[in-house]
């Protein structure tokens, strides 16, 4: 009997290139932005970049998973209009938690393998600043004495009701199961900010980056969108979070459980920030090679998505990357270089453990502890990451991955055919 869970395999489905913006602190420079404007920027970016004429694209693809604005509901159409794409095309929303991202490849590759189209963009984009104060109980009014329901959005979402726990407890209850002490985590932590400032200062990151300036977004006939960045800020153009930090002084931080493992520092940090990609056939990619003298950044291989318990949600990854294996017919020494989203240090250690995996080939550029997880721009970003890491490495094979919260693993299988 064949592993559960879903597994799709793609024929002759590619990447052919993609960008983000910089990933910015909670609260920072870019919080006051819709994350449709930040998702139209990464459009509009990637198709530059790219090359590809909006008119080529047949279908829109967005992820997006906390409301930033009250006009969430035109996320994905705002994003394909505004970026260009012609007003035919259709446009849908995905969501997968912290998996969305790469449901965004997922559902691109099936679309186009299905004859759909031929081109799809694909955005994730979050503003985790952004989260609502929200209420659902108030509609019918405020009774006497009652309590008022408003509640942080954000906070709340990290809670899981069917656990009743929420994601840091998931990673401590990991920690307990594999042995992951907090040097250990700190260690791990302090290693993603390292690697993330050396990627910084070579100028590996930068060449995923667009700079996020204050500019209009127009639409003829349309009401015009756009940023404005507030004060004297002109110019957003790199990643705010990284930063070294010795293990030594991770350790001087209060875990957030009495006991626990896990802090403030060596957790995923909040960011706001969105990334955008094409997805094609490899019809489509004849001619644009052609065209544009250019070759595509991956060969999307397959995806595999799993469930497992929501108590130990951040185990995912390492089913998830096992059906992928088994199904694609590789193995885990076959794959040169991995990017697993950091949730927290001590379930991405537990990951490792769990696959006996190599951990000198893991997130070689930094993770999200360093650079930030913003939840539906996630998996974007890291299967970007992973595609310019095959290519400068010369390594053939790769996989992307992230935990998704409620009890889920997604796993993304990407080709360097240029790899020698």
């Amino acid at each position: 009997m064949a592993a559960p869970g879903f597994f799709s395999l793609f024929n002759d489905i590619w990447m052919l290139d993609g960008v983000r913006t910089p990933m910015v602190d909670y609260c920072g420079a870019l919080g006051h932005i819709s994350p449709t404007d930040l998702g139209i920027k990464a459009a509009r970016a990637a198709l530059e970049r790219s090359g590809v004429s909006p008119e080529h694209i047949g279908s829109v693809i967005a992820g997006n998973m906390a409301p930033g604005d009250f006009d969430q509901f035109f996320l994905p159409r705002h994003i394909g209009l505004y970026a260009g794409v012609p007003v035919e095309v259709p446009a849908l929303m995905a969501q997968r938690i912290c998996g969305t991202g790469f449901e965004l490849f997922r559902q691109a590759g099936e679309q186009i393998q299905s004859g759909a189209c031929e081109a799809a963009l694909v955005v994730g984009t979050e503003s985790m600043t952004r989260n609502p104060i929200a209420a659902f109980d108030h509609r019918t009014g405020f009774k006497l004495g009652a309590p008022v329901g408003f509640k942080d959005y954000m906070w709340e979402a990290l809670k899981d009701p069917a656990a009743g726990i929420n994601m840091i407890q998931t990673a401590e209850n990991l920690a307990k199961k594999y042995g992951v002490t907090r040097e250990q985590v700190d260690e791990f932590a302090s290693s993603s900010f390292a690697k993330a400032v050396a990627a910084q200062e070579s100028g590996f990151h930068a060449g995923e980056i667009v700079p996020v300036i204050s500019e209009k977004f127009e639409l003829e006939g349309y009401k015009a969108r756009g940023i404005k960045l507030q004060g004297k800020v002109t110019e957003v153009a790199q990643d705010t979070h990284a930063r070294l930090s010795p293990a030594e002084v991770l350790a001087k931080l209060k875990p957030v459980y009495d006991g626990g493992v896990q802090t403030g520092g060596n957790s995923a940090a909040l960011v706001d920030a969105a990334a955008a990609a094409i997805v094609a056939s490899g019809r489509y990619v004849k001619t644009w090679t052609q065209a544009q003298n250019k070759k595509p950044l991956a060969r999307v291989v397959a995806c595999a998505v799993v469930g497992v318990p929501p108590e130990i949600m951040g185990i995912g990854p390492a089913p998830a990357i096992r059906l992928l294996l088994e199904r694609s017919g590789l193995t885990l020494d076959q794959i040169g270089r991995f990017e697993i989203n950091e949730a927290q240090g001590a379930q991405t250690l537990a990951v490792g453990r769990e696959l006996g995996l190599d951990l000198s080939r893991l997130n070689v550029n930094g993770g999200a502890i360093a650079l930030g997880h913003p939840l539906a721009t996630t998996g974007v970003r890291l299967t970007l990451t992973l595609a310019r890491e095959l290519q400068r490495a010369n390594q053939r094979w790769g996989i992307a991955s992230a935990c998704i919260g409620g009890g889920q693993g997604i796993a993304l299988l990407l080709e360097n055919p240029e790899a020698v």
